[in-house]
Parts: structure tokens; sequence; C-alpha cells
């Protein structure tokens, strides 16, 4: 059904992305790509329905060759949902899906909204169709592009994480629903870095590094610490004993445990909330009477699935959405009518979960992104007028520590891959040794190398003594780092679990809506 012969992809700058790629994908196989970032997974996919072009080599689907006559005729075959989402943010739910139909000028949108709520239904990704994509949470936006490619029936499915923002079990269920659609005789290519997932779902893995198909197996014929090895590019041996293990516990090994030491009796404070409520962008209640605390060398882990009022609650503490009422003390101070100028002030460090929205001017070089928090500081600026030469000093140091791959200081950081992208914005959020950070979704889209990496840094930051809050919709993320977790629902608290007595199945009940009283009341937990 799909064909990459000898594809290479070069641009105009010299980056290679590709490099003689040759992989087949039969009709009716469920086939997992895995690779680093900048391994060129989705340059390869967004060829399939002519988004970028290759500098050599063919790519087919289902016999055409993809080229500009055949592409009226391939791309309703093909279903896409890109890491970065292709929606019209003023439009609603229902507007965005009907945007991609072909047929009559005349829609009747009554019955079209009828057919789209019974496949959300279905599938069980509920969202409100009369919403306006711009109101809807990352994840939810996530769920209207699974929506759109499912409602349309293609017949080729590119899928790029889309279990990253459901429960276990809606998970599971999507899981299911893939393999019996591949069963039926559909193409599914599905990018993923959760090697469990792979392992589970998946007939055919492929691993992609520096462009090439480094490479290639039956799921059922190998493991996930071989897929690790191969994605990292050399053994495990190889990398610092905290990220090994971070990447081993990622990958399902037994013995890879990070759990860390309990907090001593008495420790600090650092990040309290009492009673928050906060309102979303429809000025409706999100958030409704959230009480938690982060204490000194601690990481707090939020579990939900997205629209549950965490986007909110951490955009409430870091001071970039007002409070409805109930108060935020950071460090021993109320900060619950801080401006952003006052969070800044305070090094509170903030990791967005859209790098390329709120976490740098993809425009600007990476020297400009590195010091957008810091420029009026001295050594960057003296009197008004910036110093260049301490500026790009800083940025190279940063790049260096933080091991971001590129040329120099003053490249375009739209021309980095996702996860250089974000450890340049993890390298200028730490740069300045916080006490508090706020850390949403920090691997959202990253492969299991970086996530590695970015875990270690965090780590490293609570071992220092910071107080972290961790937002992630996935909750081996959630166990393998916290200390504590938090889960939300509706905007609620369902209940703080000890990581000792935390386990999937009993944060998805509670990601569901149970409380965590009710859980241990059933007895569910010891």
């Amino acid at each position: 059904m799909l064909a990459f012969d000898g594809v290479e992809m070069r641009y105009p700058d010299g980056t290679v992305a590709l490099r003689d790629v040759s992989m087949q994908v039969p009709q009716g196989q469920f086939c997992v790509v895995l690779g680093p970032s900048g391994a060129g997974k989705s340059t390869l996919l967004r060829m399939v329905n002519g988004l970028v072009t290759p500098s050599r080599g063919t790519v087919t689907v289902d016999g055409l060759s993809v080229d500009r006559k055949t592409l009226p005729r391939i791309r309703p075959r093909v279903g896409m949902i890109h890491q970065h989402f292709k929606l019209v943010a003023p439009f609603t739910v229902a507007e965005n899906i009907i945007l991609r139909l072909r047929g009559s000028l005349f829609i009747d949108m009554k019955k079209v909204q009828r057919e789209i709520a019974k496949v959300a239904e279905q599938y069980r990704l509920e969202v409100d169709l009369d919403a306006r994509v711009q109101e809807l949470s990352v994840g939810e936006q996530q769920r209207v592009e699974i929506l759109s490619s499912l409602y349309r029936g293609a017949q080729v499915l590119i899928l790029d994480e889309p279990t990253a923002v459901l429960t276990p079990q809606e998970a599971d269920n999507l899981g299911v629903i893939l393999r019996e659609m591949a069963r039926q005789g559909k193409t599914i290519v599905f990018i993923s870095h959760k090697l469990e997932e792979v392992m589970k779902v998946t007939d055919r893995v492929t691993v992609l590094r520096g462009g090439r198909v480094v490479f290639s197996s039956l799921t059922r014929e190998t493991t996930k610490q071989e897929l690790a090895r191969e994605m990292i590019g050399r053994e495990l041996s190889g990398l610092r004993s905290e990220q090994a293990a971070v990447v081993l516990a990622l990958a399902g090994a037994e013995d890879a445990s990070l759990a860390a030491e309990k907090i001593a009796n008495g420790a600090q404070a650092v990040i309290e909330v009492t009673d928050l409520h906060v309102n979303d962008d429809r000025n409706l209640p999100a958030v409704r009477g959230v009480d938690l605390t982060v204490h000194r060398g601690e990481i707090l882990g939020i579990a939900g699935v997205d629209g549950n009022g965490q986007h909110e609650l951490v955009e409430a503490i870091v001071r970039l959405r007002p409070v409805q009422s109930g108060q935020i003390r950071l460090n021993g101070k109320d900060a619950t009518r801080w401006d952003v100028r006052d969070t800044i002030a305070h090094n509170v460090a903030y990791i967005s979960d859209d790098r390329q929205k709120d976490g740098l001017i993809l425009n600007f070089d990476l020297s400009r992104n590195a010091v957008i928090k810091l420029f009026e500081r001295e050594p960057f600026s003296r009197r008004g007028l910036l110093n260049f030469d301490a500026i790009d000093e800083f940025t190279k140091n940063l790049i260096e520590q933080f091991d971001v791959r590129t040329p120099g200081p003053h490249v375009a950081a739209a021309k980095l891959s996702g996860g250089n992208q974000q450890k340049l914005i993890l390298a200028r959020e730490l740069s300045q040794s916080p006490s508090v950070i706020i850390a949403n979704k920090p691997t959202r889209g990253l492969d299991i190398g970086a996530a590695a990496y970015v875990h270690e840094r965090l780590l490293a930051e609570r071992e220092r003594g910071a107080a972290i809050l961790l937002l992630s919709a996935d909750l081996d993320e959630i166990l393998l780092l916290s200390d504590r977790i938090l889960v939300m629902c509706n905007g609620q608290s369902m209940g703080v679990l000890e990581r000792q007595h935390a386990d999937v199945q009993t944060l998805g009940l509670m990601m569901a809506g149970t409380p965590l009283a009710s859980i241990e009341k059933q007895g569910a937990i010891s």
C-alpha cells in the first residue's frame, strides 16, 4: 500500500533530512516508525500526501506514484494526523472536519454533526463539535485530528502519537480499534515513543536514525531494550548512568526504578495552591477548588485526560491566566496577583506544552530565544544597549551543556527539530537554577532518547532542591518521575497518591472521575 524507494531529502541550506530510505508497508499491516528527534520521521511521512517532495527517489500509495497529477486521487485515501496540528483556529470542530470533505457545496450540517458525533462516541473521542479550535487544549485539538481521519474513513492512516492524550483504558481501546481496522485491510503507520504500546499493537517496527533506516523487524521478533538501543544509536553503557536508567525504565526494564526518596518531614512548601478557581477561554469554570502543595526537592505529577483543567491550572500558577478566587503562594509569597514579569523576577521556570507557540519565537535565532527572559539584565545589556558578545557566549554555553544539535547560535529556532527546540527551552528555563519549575508536558513529541535527557535534567533539578510541578498525559512518565501524583477530572482533584501506591489501573479510574476516597473504600488500594 505504501512504498518508499531510494528516497532522499536535501534542503537548499544543505540540511539532509533523509538518505536513501527504502521501505514498504503492505495493505493491512500495522507499522510503527521510531527514531530520535530529527531522524526524518515526519519528513518521510509528509511525502505520502505530497506536503514534502523528495529530492530523489519515489513514493507510491496503492500503486500510484505521488506527484502533482496524482495527488487529487491520493489525498482522499490518506488520513494524516500531524504532530503540529493543521487546524483553523477560529473555526469550530465540525467546520474543521467538513473542510476536508469533498462533494457538494451545500452541506447538511445537522446531519454531518450527527454522523461525527456517532463516530466520536464509537471511538470514545468526544469533543464539543460547536467549540472553536482556539478554545481547545492541545490534547482536545489532537482528538479533533484523530476524529477527522476516522470520520472520513481513509484507507491509509498515519498517526503521530494519537494515544498521548487518552487514559490507559481509552488508549487500549483505540489500539484494539486500530488492530481491527488493519485486520479489515486498512494500512496504518503509527509514530509513537511508547515502546510498551509499540510492542502491544503493531506488526512491524522500523527505526530511522540520521535520515537512514537502521533497523527493521517484525515486532514479535524484537524487544523494547533492542529498540531503545537502536533509537539511541549506541549501547546504554555509553550514556550517563541516570539517563541510561531512564531509557531502560521507559523501555520497560524490570530493574530500572528511579523512585525518589520520601520527602523529609518538615520539608519547605515552595508551591502552595489553595481552593483555586480558574476559567477557560470561554469564561467557563475550568479549575474548581483545587488544593496542592509541592515541597522543596519534590516532583508532584498531575495526571488527567487533556481538557480537564490542567492547562488552566498551570497558566494560572505562572500568571498567564487570571485567578477567579483562591490563592497561589510561591516561596512563601502571595503570587495570586502577580503578573508575568513578577514570575520572571522571582525565577519561576515554565516549560510550555506547545514549544512552537508559547516556548519559542520561531523566526528568532537561538541567541535571541536564549535570553528572551533575561535580555534586560547584565551582562546581556547595559544602559539600554544589548551586549551581543555576552549573549552569544551565553547561548554557546547552553548549546554545549544541553547538547542542542545546531550549527551555531544564529540559526533560526524554526530550523531545529522538535527535540532540539525542547532542549533549547529547557536550557533557557534551567539556566538560572530556579526554585520553582512548572513543566507542562515537557517531552511531548520527543523520542525516547530526547525524553530521557529531559527527564535526567528534571531529576537533577529535583536533587538540587527545586520544587517541580509536572504535567503529562503519559502515565509512564508520571509514574517514573513523580514523588506524589494528583489526578484531575472535570477541573477537580480526584485525590493525591503516594508514588508507591499508584498504578495505571488506579490512575485510569481516577482520570475517568472516580475519587481516590471511593476507590480506597472499595478496597482497590491497600
